[in-house]
């Protein structure tokens, strides 16, 4: 049974923006969804967080795992598959940074070292990447560069902001569907 893991940004809650939205219409699917409550969202540490995601994923069968990362939860993601994690079956990524960002220095530790994408790619099966055109956080040139260096589908969205509850986002259907695919 697959199941789907998703993993919030910086100052954010599981149940913020589209999460619970997306979790309901997984079960809805009869597919196990959950958003973890990351340690200290509000000053996250790198290691904290790639720890709770191992903690979790590898309780699973991470082959019948998917990943789902919003703003900071996508670099959070991409070193839990670099450090060495077992594959996983995909990942949907929102709105994630991959570069350093001028606005906000307490996420830079996740950004500090360049990803290994190679290693990264061999980790996952299939992979999207959405991002919208206008996120007035990460650009949408850092969506762009990460679906390339992942072979990813890139689904850009015109009009989205930071595609969170901030920006009006209580809904996601672009990583349902996505997800779909992934889950076949």
């Amino acid at each position: 049974m697959k199941k789907v893991i998703i993993i919030h940004g910086f100052n954010a809650t599981p149940n913020g923006g589209w999460r619970a939205w997306l979790m309901g219409e997984l079960a809805a699917l009869d597919v196990y969804a959950c958003a973890l409550p990351m340690p200290s969202p509000e000053a996250p540490s790198p290691d904290a967080w790639v720890e709770e995601i191992r903690r979790v994923v590898e309780r699973e069968a991470p082959g019948d795992v998917c990943l789902v990362g919003h703003s900071l939860g996508v670099p959070a993601i991409l070193r839990y598959l670099e450090r060495g994690a077992e594959a996983v079956a995909g990942a949907v990524l929102v709105s994630g940074p991959i570069e350093p960002i001028a606005v906000n220095h307490v996420i830079a530790p996740f950004l500090a070292e360049p990803f290994d994408f190679p290693k990264i790619r061999s980790r996952i099966g299939r992979v999207a990447v959405i991002h919208a055109h206008d996120d007035d956080r990460v650009p949408f040139s850092q969506g762009e560069r990460l679906a390339r260096e992942l072979g990813a589908e890139l689904i850009a969205i015109p009009n989205g902001g930071h595609l969170n509850g901030k920006s009006g986002w209580t809904e996601l259907p672009q990583a349902l569907e996505a997800l779909k695919t992934m889950l076949d």
